[in-house]
């Protein structure tokens, strides 16, 4: 049995939650973080020293960082699959993967911590209109690149899907200005069909912080 430490509206458990669902593996999850706390505990910290969620426990197998435990899943259950079989196929999932890290999060969680995860009396509105400008720009890229394959990677869902899919969810659904994105938004759809999706990632986050906070502790 697989066991996930982490709060369930957490996007990095999410990715992990959304991995493990599309490979339909049997799983318990322990809710820790946030307001839940937790993340300092003895034995929480001897899972991930870092103590940070999410944690995955397979077996006698710890794994924590969010886009290690995709791919392990995915190698380990989805070979084929959610993890290409074809090398430039795991490439590309890979380099959307890294691109998410290293460009995409820092525009994104410049809106989605100014907005959703500021008390609402201190939500500087001007800086997340701007924020959300530059957000626009960075989905852009993505944009092209869906121009000419349905997913990230190519004709499948891959691991390249799962964190900006996540975020994706997020995005289309704050109270911000989007500019057109046609191609993304046609693969929003694509996965707002799968089973999985729905069940690990459509989960209602607030409009503010303290609808975030109230919706932390909603029963799976």
């Amino acid at each position: 049995m697989l066991t996930i430490w982490g709060r369930r509206n957490s996007t990095n458990v999410q990715k992990v939650a959304w991995a493990i669902g599309e490979l339909q593996l049997e799983y318990q999850r322990r809710d820790v973080g946030g307001s839940f706390g937790g993340l300092d505990t003895a034995e929480f910290v001897a899972l991930n020293p870092n103590s940070m969620i999410p944690v995955l426990q397979d077996g006698d197998v710890t794994v924590w960082e969010s886009h290690a435990i995709v791919r392990y899943l995915a190698e380990k259950y989805g070979n084929g699959t959610l993890c290409p079989a074809d090398v430039a196929a795991r490439a590309r999932s890979d380099m959307w993967m890294d691109w998410m890290h290293t460009t995409f999060s820092p525009s994104f969680f410049d809106v989605f911590l100014g907005l959703i995860r500021t008390p609402s009396s201190n939500v500087d509105h001007d800086k997340v209109r701007d924020a959300a400008m530059q957000l626009g720009d960075v989905w852009g890229v993505l944009d092209k690149q869906l121009r000419d394959s349905p997913y990230v990677a190519g004709d499948e869902l891959t691991i390249g899907d799962i964190p900006l899919g996540v975020a994706c969810y997020r995005y289309f659904n704050m109270a911000i200005e989007r500019p057109p994105l046609a191609n993304i938004e046609a693969w929003f759809k694509r996965l707002q069909s799968r089973t999985a999706y729905q069940q690990h990632v459509m989960i209602p986050f607030g409009g503010n912080f303290e609808e975030f906070i109230a919706l932390e502790r909603e029963p799976d």
